[in-house]
């Protein structure tokens, strides 16, 4: 995970420099430096906010989307396109520099519909693939709490610590939902009445689902924890928005100040940040199960074949006609394995007897993660950080 260590300041740096791409003062200063032939003005006035944001964040799309497109079909770190995702970071920061100076030529009214329909669309599925991680991670945290409670017969620090999350959970959901009704939700704002009220409803027939005895049927571990994290979520995902409400009906009293403003953006980076993390990491843990494992090697147990089907004689010739269009004897030795005639664990033999693997390689057998699911992630992420500047 190297790589994403490295790309994630890339991606912090690009949110800072969005973010003071705010300010009037660095709009000038951009006209000053180009000579005046950026003009940061719209039909509706100047919007050097909004452009300007766009401007940056689309450079770390198309960073993204290229590399993404760049790394289709890479499943191992020794094919020679692996190269592009696990080093080259002298070319590739050159290239993202390259972008960002070539998105500020691009004419204003491509970033108008860009922010308009693009990134908000992208915005939208970043929220809804962090509400699936949000659930994953539920899921996770809860399990592994019950396992560490059922392991430890002399102490019930688990359990509080299960118990305890949970009604913090539900609790901060509350403290929210009140606050919006008796501070965003009053009389005449009927807007923001019809989704915090649409919000609390669904959360409370989520929370019943978790807890019926069909669902509890087909997972016994589901419950109260799961619901508790995904109703604080959404929650806060509601707050956010009315928060960031225009002040038309005088239905946002905190619209006036900034800091509310501040507040939000910075946690909407925390959570992105959070949620770019965990999908990577969680992609890795998910395809490592299966891709090799030293331990699981020198612990491998012999497959039972008392029960083994004989191969049929067209898929022994199946096999031949395969490995004779196959080159190299790693070829055919994959050839084998994924017909069934072999074990996987006949892979690993092969390299054991090589002198020069690298232990430190964790990608020999297979990548770790998707490369290009990785940078899908990051462009998303891009969409998502530019509407939460530009207040959507």
């Amino acid at each position: 995970m190297t790589t994403g260590l490295i790309t994630t300041p890339i991606y912090f740096y690009c949110d800072q420099l969005a973010w003071l791409m705010l300010s009037q003062w660095a709009m000038k200063q951009l006209q000053r430096i180009t000579l005046d032939y950026l003009k940061m003005e719209c039909s509706e006035g100047t919007c050097y906010g909004i452009i300007g944001v766009h401007r940056v964040c689309f450079a770390l799309v198309l960073f993204h989307a290229l590399l993404g497109i760049l790394l289709l079909g890479v499943r191992d770190s020794r094919q020679k396109r692996a190269a592009i995702q696990n080093g080259w970071w002298g070319p590739k920061v050159l290239v993202w520099f390259a972008l960002l100076l070539v998105s500020f030529f691009i004419p204003n009214g491509f970033f108008m519909m860009w922010g308009n329909y693009f990134a908000l669309v992208g915005a939208a599925l970043f929220i809804l693939f962090g509400l699936i991680l949000l659930v994953d991670f539920a899921h996770s945290w809860t399990e592994r709490c019950l396992e560490n409670y059922e392991n430890d017969d002399e102490s019930n620090k688990w359990k509080y610590i299960l118990v305890g999350g949970t009604l913090l959970m539900f609790g901060g959901a509350i403290t929210m939902t009140g606050i919006m009704y008796g501070f965003f939700a009053t009389n005449g704002c009927s807007l923001n009445q019809f989704f915090v009220t649409l919000n609390l409803i669904l959360c409370v027939i989520m929370t019943l689902l978790c807890i019926s005895p069909s669902v509890q049927e087909a997972n016994s571990r589901s419950g109260l924890s799961q619901a508790s994290i995904v109703v604080v979520y959404c929650t806060y995902v509601v707050m956010s928005a009315v928060v960031n409400e225009p002040n038309d009906k005088q239905c946002n009293p905190l619209r006036r100040s900034q800091g509310p403003q501040s507040a939000s953006i910075v946690l909407g980076a925390i959570f992105t940040f959070l949620a770019v993390a965990y999908s990577t990491s969680r992609a890795a843990t998910q395809d490592s199960a299966f891709i090799n494992n030293k331990n699981r090697r020198q612990n491998y147990e012999p497959l039972e074949t008392t029960s083994a089907v004989p191969l049929m004689a067209n898929q022994v010739d199946a096999v031949a006609q395969r490995m004779s269009m196959t080159s190299s004897p790693r070829d055919h030795l994959l050839a084998a394995v994924e017909s069934g005639a072999l074990p996987r664990s006949a892979l690993y033999e092969e390299d054991d007897d090589d002198d020069d693997i690298d232990d430190k390689d964790d990608e020999r057998y297979g990548s770790v993660y998707n490369y290009s699911f990785f940078h899908f992630v990051f462009a998303i992420a891009a969409m998502y950080i530019a509407m939460v500047l530009t207040n959507w």
